[in-house]
């Protein structure tokens, strides 16, 4: 693998993290997303994650303040991408954006790109044909606050060349990642397959009125001994990723009650900025959430 400069297109709540966890392990990495609005709010959303590596991994300031310097930002696509050795996609969860976006990549990309997809829960072979070389396309999945959840679920499709597969395992290790591969494409990988309908179990006891974020976390938390319910984890994958999966399940299946989800998060969460811990607010309140008050799990 002689990988060195990576783009990462998107710089949501995930790609921001996984272009920072790059640059923090040396990689020269540059930022795409559609305009330059986008592209000050990863500034600001990358510029947050240098307390917590500092925090959670003991890093230096210096060593925070080099990976930063290490980032280039770009609203133009063919310039982002002119030098890359790979290119992580990181665009919204939905089909027909993810096609048009390899479909303008495929144009303007140099030859030897490789190609990795990080989306949740569609499959790389959905794409693959768009991408113009899909013998170096496969998926590159990250589990949210990447520099401590270190996964990267590395799954090919049927027409991604071995070589390939083996390089980006091989570059995962490089950034600080432990490598899971997966030899078959399987929605969602292992992570999500495992995830997804544990969260949407908990969306429906919401929107079925059954039960608030809070009673339904705390019961998870006491009863399994887990560190965070699902409304806290939905903060945490935030809830734009939330509403853009509930709505394509909506569409595909046509499914009335995750029609309804779908439409709940977005009038009562997203159209009133409450996008989850990034913006201060989701199910609950930041930095100081109910959930991990002393007294959250004691009735």
């Amino acid at each position: 693998m002689n990988y060195k400069n990576i783009t990462v297109a998107g710089s949501g709540v995930l790609g921001s993290q996984i272009a920072y966890q790059t640059a923090f392990h040396g990689f020269q990495v540059s930022v795409y997303d559609i305009n330059d609005e986008a592209l000050e709010l990863a500034k600001e959303r990358i510029k947050k994650l240098k307390p917590r590596y500092q925090e959670d991994l003991k890093a230096t300031q210096e060593e925070v303040d080099a990976a930063y310097d290490r980032l280039s930002f770009y609203s133009d696509l063919a310039e982002a991408v002119k030098d890359a050795d790979l290119v992580i996609e990181a665009v919204p969860e939905r089909v027909e954006i993810k096609v048009d976006f390899y479909k303008k990549l495929a144009a303007v990309a140099p030859d030897k790109t490789v190609f990795v997809t990080n989306s949740s829960t569609l499959l790389p072979s959905q794409f693959a044909e768009a991408t113009g070389r899909p013998e170096k396309f496969l998926a590159l999945h990250f589990a949210n606050e990447i520099w401590k959840n270190n996964t990267a679920e590395v799954m090919k499709h049927p027409g991604t060349d071995m070589q390939y597969f083996d390089q980006i395992i091989e570059f995962a290790k490089s950034i600080g990642m432990v490598a899971l591969p997966l030899y078959k494409e399987q929605p969602g990988y292992i992570l999500n397959s495992l995830l997804v309908p544990f969260l949407e179990a908990a969306q429906m006891l919401l929107v079925k009125e059954v039960s608030d974020p809070e009673t339904i976390d705390k019961t998870w938390m006491i009863a399994t001994g887990a560190p965070l319910g699902p409304f806290a984890i939905l903060d945490v994958v935030g809830i734009r990723t939330a509403y853009n999966i509930t709505l394509a399940k909506a569409e595909a299946t046509g499914n009335e009650e995750f029609m309804k989800l779908a439409e709940l998060l977005k009038r009562e969460y997203i159209d009133k900025g409450k996008l989850g811990r990034e913006t201060g607010e989701g199910f609950y309140k930041y930095p100081n959430p109910s959930f991990a008050q002393p007294g959250f799990l004691k009735g």
